[in-house]
């Protein structure tokens, strides 16, 4: 008999619980400090016991890594660092038999200064048909010596880049990542063509980078603050293109997650029309505080944005662009800005550690499906990353203002006891890890009946076989000033508490799971969960 919330084949993604795999990052199975597939595919049976239903692999192709692979030089080669395209099908297959799902990450904005196509569109000189692929301009001033327009960077600094010849191109991002035209019919073909090849090798969905930011004004106007249609985020244009990689993926039964920051929760809901993209994250719940009022207006914000064109909710704590959970938790201020970020923020992470298992028990419980990115399972805090090893371009595109994203992208700690905590062999990874970063290994935190990494296992368990979780109806219940409660009608009650001092807990029949211990009168202590049943 199947269990109580066991997936339907078609519809899985409404209610999954994804991992997301930073490949440089996750396991080395080669021993050169470079995590790789066989590092992934040797540790395929953890996620297997920690319950996950699919994986997300930001990108794994040839790149330069100038912007962590998000510069693509070839999307139907995996870079050697990594492995082999054989390898990857190997994976996709194993992963498989365990019950888990590959989602692949497509990065249609841009490709790297690499590719075969700007290569070619540099060889080829001004108003050539190369050159068409991508934004290539004559500049303004007197000579040219200036940019077309002032678009503002996704990074820090200049959008354009001039090159030998005069032209400038466009870069939303880094230099290196030149952004091609979607205008122009071969871009969409070819792209079309790229999702058919991972379909075609098992992937069961396509994670869909900066997913707003593909089309352009064709004027490519100057930017004005505040002022509407914005020349290069959300325009109307990208819902053609996403209705026809619609029609690619129900070719193949696979499914679309967009990265989508939009603060108009009308205009959001269009990318979610069941034409489009099946679902897309939720950053606004990932960038809120931690306080209870901040939290169910997000969340009834996040509900009421899904519900007219039927898609389910994601719910995400982190990932490899964001100050890990832990950390952040910690902090004076507990949200998330990338405008915001600084080297030596103070945090207690015993207080941080406390909340993020409480939400993580919260996220787990909202209708919808959850993404939980490496390490978080762990309780891993941002690490400290030395000036002379960070790598990240924001760091350096901000004149070292910007600590970058390196810290959360830390190698993880597998063995306690054994070089550079088990990612490898003796050789040291690609960032360092810092010292004390044993005491989260997951073979010490696997004997610890109380650790982070058994907290999620248990929680994950009990999601995927009681009645009531992943997507479906929340109903709100009274509480006092600062606790959060709620129940999934016909499943569990979830009670939250972010007040300063203990709660009592709602009558019950069964706690089935708690963040972390009840007081000495059975109350809820402040910054922790239950899961109850009546």
């Amino acid at each position: 008999m199947a269990a109580p919330n066991s997936h339907r084949t078609d519809d899985w993604w409404r209610d999954a619980v994804i991992y997301q795999v930073y490949p440089r990052s996750f396991a080395d199975g080669d021993g050169d400090g470079t995590g790789d597939l066989a590092g992934v595919r040797a540790r395929l049976p953890y996620l297997a016991e920690l319950g996950v239903d699919a994986v997300w692999f930001t990108p794994w192709y040839v790149s330069p890594l100038v912007d962590g692979g998000y510069d693509v030089a070839d999307y139907r080669t995996i870079d050697p660092a990594f492995g082999t395209l054989g390898e990857a099908e190997k994976l996709i297959a194993e992963a498989r038999e365990l019950g888990i799902r590959t989602i692949v990450d497509i990065v249609p904005n841009h490709v790297s200064d690499q590719h075969a196509w700007f290569r070619a569109a540099l060889a080829a000189g001004p108003g050539s048909a190369e050159r068409k692929r991508f934004h290539f301009r004559p500049g303004r001033g007197e000579n040219g010596e200036l940019p077309p327009n002032n678009w503002p960077s996704q990074f820090s600094g200049r959008t354009w880049t001039r090159v030998p010849d005069g032209e400038w191109y466009l870069h939303l991002f880094t230099p290196e990542q030149p952004d091609l035209n979607w205008a122009h019919p071969e871009v969409r073909r070819e792209h079309e063509d790229v999702l058919r090849f991972w379909f075609e090798r098992g992937v069961a969905g396509v994670r869909i980078d900066s997913a707003a930011l593909l089309a352009k004004d064709p004027a490519l106007a100057d930017f004005e603050e505040g002022v509407d249609p914005h020349p290069y985020i959300d325009q109307d244009e990208l819902h053609d293109i996403y209705r026809s990689w619609r029609a690619v993926a129900d070719e193949y039964g696979g499914v679309f997650v967009g990265e989508v920051w939009l603060p108009d929760a009308e205009r959001f809901a269009r990318y979610l029309r069941p034409d489009e993209l099946h679902t897309a994250f939720n950053f606004n719940f990932l960038s809120c505080p931690w306080d209870a009022d901040r939290l169910r207006r997000t969340i009834d914000d996040t509900l009421a944005e899904h519900a007219p064109v039927g898609a389910p909710a994601t719910w995400v704590l982190c990932n490899h662009d964001v100050t890990r959970t832990v950390t952040r938790y910690g902090r004076e201020d507990t949200g998330f800005d990338f405008a915001k970020k600084t080297f030596g923020t103070p945090t207690d992470l015993a207080l941080g550690t406390r909340r993020a298992r409480a939400a993580a028990l919260l996220t787990l419980a909202l209708p919808g499906s959850v993404y939980l990115y490496q390490g978080e399972e762990l309780g891993l805090p941002e690490a400290d990353v030395p000036l002379d090893r960070i790598q990240d371009p924001m760091h350096f595109r901000s004149g070292g203002v910007d600590p970058g994203r390196d810290g959360c992208r830390v190698p993880l700690p597998w063995t306690a006891d054994a070089p550079y905590c088990g990612f490898g062999s003796e050789t040291e990874p690609w960032l360092p890890q810092p010292p004390g970063w044993s005491a989260y290994a997951a073979d010490r935190q696997s004997a610890d009946p109380e650790s982070m990494l058994n907290l999620y296992r248990r929680a994950l368990s009990l999601r995927r076989t009681t009645e009531g979780f992943g997507d479906g109806p929340l109903d709100w219940l009274p509480s006092p000033d600062g606790v959060l409660s709620f129940r999934r009608p016909g499943g569990p009650t979830c009670v939250v508490n972010l007040s300063p001092g203990p709660v009592g807990l709602p009558e019950h029949g069964t706690l089935l799971l708690r963040s972390g211990p009840l007081d000495a009168d059975g109350r809820l202590p402040r910054d922790t969960a239950v899961w109850l049943r009546a």
